[in-house]
């Protein structure tokens, strides 16, 4: 009978493909379902992780190994080798016990009269896939292509390519750090926690044992042992778990100056709630107080929940274009606005084969939406911070110029000097922060002042 930890990577994979599930909700689920717990659940979610990052890389390989087209192998089979090319390949996990067990998998699958068959045929296979280390693989399949073309990097790094051209085009002159930043959304990425101000002090979080400081924010640590949820802080709401790049942007727009500031804080787009939580004590120690927006009533029952309980701030249901708080101005408005998500693909395993340029089209007249309706909500004097977890430039710096262009109310800021202690920031005015050099998510930062009357 084939071992839980591989069948649960295996279930995971196959949901994904049939039901469109995201890895990040369904994978805790399998696990529970099959009771793994501790390194067997490591094991799994690195195996699942992994295959379903560097899909694009195995399949390469696999093609060469296999002696028919890869849309012609019945997907669970295919399934079964990225399953095994993965450990071959990117895991401490020898050969034999990588075949071995893959060949199981394959027996597991169909009908009993043909599980010699195969067997077999994943044993054939992986064995040619086991011949060669990744290093190998790329000097064969690269061939005479050059090392920087686009084509070539989207298959050694398991990207599509309209995503590799689009951070490319981001990366601007320094677009020789592209395949630095390609590797590093195919690495994994450790949780990043937040000592939510209010609640817990961020010398209470780093005394933890399971973690170490993080890198920039002075509120983070790194989980370095065991799952977030099993520390009590975090099941408390003292703790939550954020990404670094997250924390910093949420305090930027606490830090910028507001003329005659009366501490009156929007979140547009506040679910699920981790930027809120945030904000919410930020606001409560600066005397101020934040409303928060979510359009989904299911998503607005989070954003109340991640509040501490001795919290006045206030969630309200609707939609953030057509300002259901009325009449109200505000000294400080984040708009994180709905995004492709291309700079938090080392998180969300799948996303990357999810997204396509289509959804470019539909999301960049909602971002200029919000940040229109932002700049009407907020008072002379008072900031607008745009945020996106992508570094592509449609969903940037496109929709900050246009909007901009219909405004002479408005000016950029340099927003990079409410972040000094984090190191190489661009040429500005907006944050930018990548994956391979700040070890953060891709999030985008433009500061944007209404103009005092």
């Amino acid at each position: 009978m084939t071992d839980k930890p591989r069948r649960a990577a295996l279930e995971l994979l196959r949901a994904v493909r049939e039901d469109d599930a995201y890895a990040n909700l369904v994978l805790p689920q399998i696990l529970h379902g099959l009771g793994l717990t501790g390194r067997d659940a490591a094991f799994a979610t690195e195996l699942a992780y992994g295959t379903l990052r560097m899909r694009g890389w195995y399949d390469a390989i696999l093609a060469a190994c296999v002696n028919r087209p890869l849309e012609k192998v019945e997907p669970g089979m295919l399934d079964i080798l990225r399953l095994g090319a993965h450990q071959v390949l990117s895991m401490r996990v020898p050969d034999h016990a990588a075949v071995d067990s893959s060949c199981t998998l394959a027996r597991d699958q169909g009908a009993k009269p043909g599980a010699a068959a195969r067997a077999g045929f994943v044993n054939a296979v992986l064995r040619k896939v086991a011949a060669q280390d990744n290093d190998q693989w790329a000097e064969e399949l690269r061939g005479s292509r050059p090392e920087d073309d686009v084509e070539w990097l989207a298959t050694r790094w398991s990207h599509p390519v309209w995503i590799v051209r689009a951070l490319r085009d981001a990366l601007g002159t320094r677009r020789a750090e592209l395949p630095a930043l390609l590797e590093a959304d195919d690495a994994a990425a450790r949780p990043s926690l937040v000592a939510r101000p209010g609640r817990m002090a961020p010398e209470e979080l780093l005394a933890l044992p399971e973690v170490e400081p993080g890198r920039w924010s002075p509120l983070a640590a790194t989980l370095v042992d065991g799952p977030p949820e099993a520390l009590s802080c975090v099941r408390e709401g003292r703790a939550g778990v954020q990404d670094e790049g997250s924390q910093l942007v949420a305090l930027a727009l606490s830090r910028a100056t507001v003329v005659d500031d009366r501490g009156r804080w929007l979140d547009m787009c506040a679910g699920p709630g981790g930027k809120a939580a945030l904000l919410d004590g930020l606001a409560r120690e600066a005397g101020g107080h934040l409303i928060a927006v979510e359009q989904h009533p299911h998503r607005s029952q989070l954003v109340e929940a991640s509040f501490a309980p001795e919290s006045d701030s206030l969630v309200l249901t609707g939609d953030a274009r057509h300002a259901p708080w009325g009449e109200r101005r505000f000294d400080r408005v984040l708009v994180d606005a709905p995004c492709t998500g291309l700079g938090a693909l080392r998180r969300r395993p799948e996303s990357r084969w999810r997204r396509t340029t289509a959804d470019l089209a539909a999301l960049g007249g909602l971002q200029r939406d919000l940040l229109r309706a932002a700049l009407d909500a907020v008072r002379p004097g008072g900031v607008v911070a745009y945020v996106t977890c992508s570094p592509h430039l449609a969903e940037t710096e496109f929709v900050v110029a246009d909007v901009l262009r219909g405004r002479s109310d408005v000016v950029q800021e340099d927003a990079r000097a409410l972040l000094p202690e984090v190191s190489d920031l661009g040429a500005g005015p907006a944050v930018q922060l990548w994956p391979h050099r700040h070890g953060t998510d891709g999030m985008y930062l433009a500061l944007l002042r209404r103009l005092p009357t």
